[in-house]
């Protein structure tokens, strides 16, 4: 038996980033980056002014008053210098012509019939952005490995770019083992239940950014089990089952993945909820057989199929964030085996606190949909209320306003 760390370092291990693939710039979007960009040329390409105003020589100001000798609007360029003691209209992104080094917005200038008068003290240089200001050519714009949001879209843009390269999205082929288990839609009888591991198994695949591929249910046949996971790594870069996993008579899994030429690189796991899960490599493809018990394979899937996926998919972050909170109530772990307490945690008054749901069972879904972290608890552990401890917190959307959960 492996401990969580070991377990998560034997996977990352056997774990590589998938090819790239070029895609049109906006399905970029919340893609990792394949190579770091560089600036094609500065930006911006010339001196340009930062205003609505008019543009002079400073040096040529002689009192208040400066004659009008032109306008340029945005998208035009004048190569003719400005005559000293004479200032041009200018727009806002129009290259600053030559001879002027200063701008005065129009709020500040008064026209009169024969020109402008400087209602402001007016400073050298003002209201005028620098050629290569925000970036020179040759500058690294975008980092490699880096999540591609808006603003990296805008910034690609500008550079010219209409694709992108990124890692490809990994599809996760999800199995389910047993023949007590009924398709989605079923109704639950005496011995029968719905399949709603592969369900949310296929959203927890969804929110880290993958892409699901339902691979069915495999009953409990051994032959019936190793065609099904067959067919179904074929389907993905990556497979989970559920189920199958333990010690029963018809837990087929593990000796079904040896028998078709794969490595069971761990079984079992010192943990709670979650213990007998199995991670193997077959095909050259990561397979992580999951306990059936639903919290299990929820709780399995976040501590080692997400950071899998994560980097699998470029990601360089690739378990969720942490943070210290204050108990609000004693609790303690009286088994033999570090326990994943499924806990809330919220800020109060600017501090962080956590306590735990009420059903810690294995089979209680609702436990989690009632929790937003995770603490980690060792054998024999008691927290008493007010101690500090560290928790995972679950929800990307966790609120940070006062009394957020």
């Amino acid at each position: 038996m492996v401990s969580i760390k070991e377990a998560q370092s034997i996977i990352l291990e056997q774990t590589a980033a998938l090819p790239c693939q070029e895609l049109p710039l906006l399905q970029g979007l919340g893609r990792i980056i394949c190579g770091e960009v560089r600036s094609g040329w500065d930006i911006p390409l010339s001196d340009n002014s930062a205003m609505d105003g008019y543009a002079f020589s400073y040096a040529s100001l002689q009192g208040d008053r400066l004659a009008v000798a032109g306008f340029i609007p945005a998208g035009t360029a004048r190569s003719e210098a400005v005559p000293a003691g004479a200032a041009v209209r200018i727009m806002t992104g129009a290259p600053v012509p030559p001879g002027c080094d200063t701008v005065v917005p129009i709020e500040e200038a008064q026209e009169d019939g024969t020109g402008i008068r400087l209602t402001h003290r007016v400073q050298l240089g003002s209201h005028i952005r620098r050629r290569g200001e925000d970036v020179r050519s040759g500058d690294c714009v975008v980092q490699d490995r880096a999540l591609i949001r808006p603003q990296e879209i805008g910034m690609l843009a500008s550079l010219g770019m209409t694709s992108v390269q990124v890692y490809q999205r990994a599809r996760v082929a999800i199995l389910a083992t047993g023949d007590e288990l009924l398709p989605l839609g079923g109704t639950p009888a005496p011995g029968k239940i719905v399949n709603s591991n592969s369900i949310s198994l296929a959203a927890q695949v969804l929110d880290a950014g993958a892409e699901p591929v339902f691979s069915g249910i495999a009953p409990d046949d051994f032959e019936a089990t190793k065609r099904t996971i067959r067919k179904a790594l074929l389907a993905g870069d990556l497979l989970i089952t559920t189920g199958g996993v333990s010690v029963g008579d018809k837990d087929f899994v593990k000796e079904a993945i040896r028998e078709l030429g794969g490595e069971i690189l761990f079984w079992k796991v010192d943990m709670k909820p979650g213990k007998p899960v199995a991670f193997a490599v077959l095909d050259g493809k990561p397979v992580f057989a999951l306990p059936g018990n639903p919290v299990a394979a929820m709780v399995g899937f976040e501590q080692f199929v997400r950071p899998a996926l994560l980097k699998m998919m470029g990601q360089q972050r690739l378990f969720r964030p942490m943070v210290k909170a204050y108990a609000k109530e004693p609790f303690s772990n009286k088994g033999e085996r570090p326990h994943l307490v499924r806990a809330v945690v919220a800020l109060e008054d600017g501090i962080y606190r956590v306590s735990p749901v009420g059903n810690q069972s294995s089979a209680n879904l609702l436990s989690l949909i009632e929790s937003n972290a995770l603490l980690k608890l060792a054998p024999g552990a008691l927290l008493s209320a007010g101690d500090l401890t560290e928790v995972t917190l679950l929800d990307r959307g966790f609120e940070m306003g006062e009394g957020g959960s």
